[in-house]
Order: structure tokens, then sequence, then C-alpha cells
């Protein structure tokens, strides 16, 4: 299978979506704009551990963090949600149809 740069973003995205705490920290950010420390207070988790998940988020293009001396503020990049939901959508008619079919066969094994 070849993969190109757009697959790569998709794979990226998804992957970092996984995660719980990944896709709660998300939630958290659509909301609004919070530091490094407001967002790991809920999780009971130290500032390290968020980090970590932010340099994920980061690196799907999901999150931006902008640090101002011991300071770090990160916002949600919606961009890329949009990207996953297009994605999506294209794919959810196909879907669509194979589960009606599935069902029609189902309903006809009765």
């Amino acid at each position: 299978m070849v993969t190109n740069a757009r697959s790569r973003r998709l794979n990226a995205l998804f992957a970092a979506l996984a995660d719980p705490t990944r896709r709660a920290i998300v939630a958290r950010l659509a909301d609004r704009e919070a530091t490094v420390g407001q967002l790991a207070r809920p999780f009971g988790v130290s500032r390290p551990a968020i980090s970590k998940h932010l340099r994920v988020l980061e690196a799907a293009g999901l999150v931006r963090r902008v640090s101002s001396g011991r300071e770090s503020r990160c916002s949600l990049e919606s961009a890329r949600l949009r990207d996953a939901a297009a994605w999506i959508a294209r794919h959810q008619a196909a879907w669509e149809e194979r589960l009606h079919q599935f069902s029609e066969c189902l309903a006809g094994a009765d």
C-alpha cells in the first residue's frame, strides 16, 4: 500500500485521537485554550505525563503550544479535525450501504 503525505497525516490524527486522555484534552481545548497545568489537573497526572500527550497531539497537528516564560498555553487547531470529518464523510455512504446490504441479508436468512 502506498502512503502519501495526506495518508500519513490522517494516520497520525486518528492515532492521536485513539487515546481517551488525548480525546479529553481535545474536548477541553475545543472550549478554550488552557495551560499545561490546567490540562493536567482533571486527570490527576503529572505535567510531564500531560506533556507527552500534548506532544502526540502537536505532532498530529491538533494542538498548538506557545510558551511564555515558564508557562505554556495550548490551543486547538480545529482545521485538523475538519480533515478527519471530511475523511469520515467520504466513506460514510459506502459504510451505510454495506450495513444496509448486511441487514437485508440477515432479514432474508429468517
